[in-house]
This record gives C-alpha cells, structure tokens and sequence, in this order.
C-alpha cells in the first residue's frame, strides 16, 4: 500500500488479503482505531482515514464540507484498491463513509459498506445536531454529553475543553451543513450496527436505510449506547470478521482461513 496522508496505518504490519478503511466519529481520533487490529489478526488491515487538519495532519486546513470530504477521501482510496476492502464508519463517519460508497460506485473491491450509531442519510443532519452546532462553551459541552463518548475529566475542566473540543465542534458545524441528494442505491451491500441504548439513532431512523440499498440492509443490535464499543471492539470486529468470511473473493473455499469463536 503506497504512502498516503489520508491512511494511518502500521507500516511494519504484514500483508493481508483484505482492508477495512475506517472513518472516525465527530472529534474522534483515527488512531483509536488501530487498537482493533488485535482483534482482527491476520483476516484483514485496519486503515484508519484521517482528515486533513488532524493527527499528523494537523497542519493542513480542515474540512468544512463533508462532500468535499468524501471526495478526497475516495480518491485516495481508489489510488490504493488493489486488494478488496470493506468501509466502515461510526456516527458522523458513517455518513462520510456513505458518501464515499458512492463515488466508488461499481469499483469491484469495494465489498461492503458498515454504518454504525448512525440514522439514514436522508434524515440527517437531526435537528438536535444542528443546534448544538449553534452552541458555544459549556452549552455546547453539555449537549454533546447527550451523544456520550466525552471523558467526565473533560467535562469537567474547561481547560481540557478548549484545547480538545475545537475539532468536535468544527465537525458539528460541517455534520449541520451536510445536504443529503438522493441518487441511485448503493450497488454494495450494506450492514447496519447500533446499541440498543443509543438515545440517538432508534429504529424508525434506520428504516429509509433501505432506500439507500440494492437489497435490505443486515442490521445488528448490540448492548450499549451510541459508542456501543468502547471497551468491547468485538462488538464490530465480530460483524466485520463474519462479513469477510461469507466473501469467497478474500477467503475463497479451500483456503487456509479458520474462524476461532
């Protein structure tokens, strides 16, 4: 895989016959994701996208348009197809990783798209985003709270909140300016994985999914909230795991793969 500022991944890692790109939440951090590697072993790479304006590439000027986003980020992703790969987002990455299915449109590779904590793109930005994208300060802080994933030690210290808040406000403001364009469904199948406890994404959320689909989309309900994961990755890993081996393109019958459960 060449060098590419939009992937951040380990160098030293072996190669693997698949890849899962993975896009971050609103103000998340692309490396977190390169801890689910452990749990993936050798069925497939984590490559986390990073945005301009983040982690190494903090210098460059951020986004502030998710289709401008999407773009860079499927270009990238094209440069580099030369093995299958699966997308994956959470939240409002799940909304920039649709976006990027479809401008790869029918590109062979691509093999599935997974939406996490996210309602479908025709009903977004909800209206509880966009008005805690107005707030400021503490207002803004304690509406993300509802969304949960802020540390409590950032909650309370305003300190830590204007050094680490900037970026999840910057990706509020884009997530309320983002124009859903409806366009032919998606030609790759799509899953759908959501705890049951989210107080922001609820069934009849996901339900215009399948507009969005060639074929009803494969839902999933795990415990938890709207970061179902922290500190249980296996509540993706498992889905993504499963996915990669009902796909004989990456491990066709025959082969060498054994799934341990």
């Amino acid at each position: 895989m060449s060098s590419s500022p939009w992937f951040l991944r380990d160098p030293a890692a072996p190669e693997r016959a698949a890849r899962i790109y993975c896009f971050p939440h609103a103000g998340g951090n692309p490396r977190s994701f390169l801890g689910w590697q452990r749990d993936l072993g050798d069925d497939a790479e984590i490559v986390a996208v990073c945005p301009p304006g983040r982690g190494p590439r903090y210098q460059e000027p951020s986004a502030t348009d998710v289709m401008d986003l999407a773009d860079g980020a499927a270009a990238a992703i094209v440069a580099a197809a030369d093995r299958p790969f699966v997308l994956f987002g959470h939240s409002f990455g799940a909304v920039l990783a649709f976006e990027v299915a479809r401008r790869l449109g029918g590109l062979p590779d691509c093999r599935h798209l997974v939406a996490s904590g996210c309602s479908a793109p025709a009903l977004l930005p909800s209206a509880r985003v966009v008005e805690t994208a107005r707030l400021e300060g503490r207002a803004f802080t304690e509406a993300v709270g509802f969304f949960g994933g802020l540390p409590p030690e950032v909650v309370a210290d305003e300190a830590l909140q204007e050094l680490l808040l900037p970026n999840l406000k910057a990706d509020f403001r884009m997530v309320a300016q983002y124009t859903y364009r409806p366009a032919a469904p998606l030609s790759v199948p799509v899953t759908l994985i959501n705890g049951v406890d989210d107080p922001h994404v609820k069934e009849a959320g996901l339900e215009p999914w399948a507009r969005e689909c060639a074929d009803e989309p494969a839902q999933h309900w795990v415990d938890g909230g709207h970061f179902y994961f922290d500190g249980r990755p296996s509540a993706v890993t498992d889905v993504l795991r499963s996915l990669l081996d009902a796909d004989p393109g990456v491990n066709p019958p025959g082969g060498t793969h054994v799934e341990v459960i």
